[in-house]
């Protein structure tokens, strides 16, 4: 069994999830979860530094493996894709200034490794993120729950599927 550490990321400006998990494909195990949060009322770029600063200190402090983020979702609101790409943006130049795969999966592929149906609703998500990772609770924000689950998607992949990414 091969063991891997592995960060996901629920990326975002306002709230951007992280979750950190290791194990193999017998037993997955939290590392450390949560939201990273910057304000509206803050400079667009200060908040992308602070993104980048917390995933960069993130990556030194766990040395994953991987990290990996959930593709984006393109709502109706250009401003907010423009928002999440920049975060996305911040996110990879981290991952690559500290020489760490990064990897993506669409949520549809996210909901399917981990709840077994691609169109999963966020509390099934959420409960089977419980349920892999033995938490006595739901995971929580949602942000953070989302971040696991792409974070247990790839830690979940066959090894030739991780490689091919």
């Amino acid at each position: 069994m091969v063991e891997v550490k592995v960060v996901g990321i629920d990326p975002g400006t306002a709230s951007c999830g992280f979750g950190v998990i290791e194990g193999g494909s017998n037993r997955l195990r939290l590392v450390e979860h949560g939201v990273w949060r910057t304000s509206p009322r803050t400079r667009p770029e200060q908040r992308l530094r602070t993104i980048f600063e917390s995933l960069s200190e993130l990556i030194e402090t766990h040395q994953p493996d991987a990290v990996v983020l959930e593709e984006s979702y393109v709502g109706a609101d250009p401003r907010v894709a423009l928002a999440v790409g920049q975060a996305r943006g911040v996110l990879l130049v981290a991952c690559a200034l500290a020489d760490v795969e990064c990897a993506e999966y669409a949520p549809a592929r996210v909901k399917q490794a981990v709840c077994g149906y691609g169109r999963a609703d966020k509390a099934q998500v959420q409960r089977m993120v419980k349920a892999i990772l033995a938490l006595p609770a739901l995971p929580a924000p949602d942000h953070a729950a989302d971040a696991l689950a792409v974070a247990i998607c790839h830690a979940l992949a066959p090894p030739l599927l991780r490689l091919s990414r």
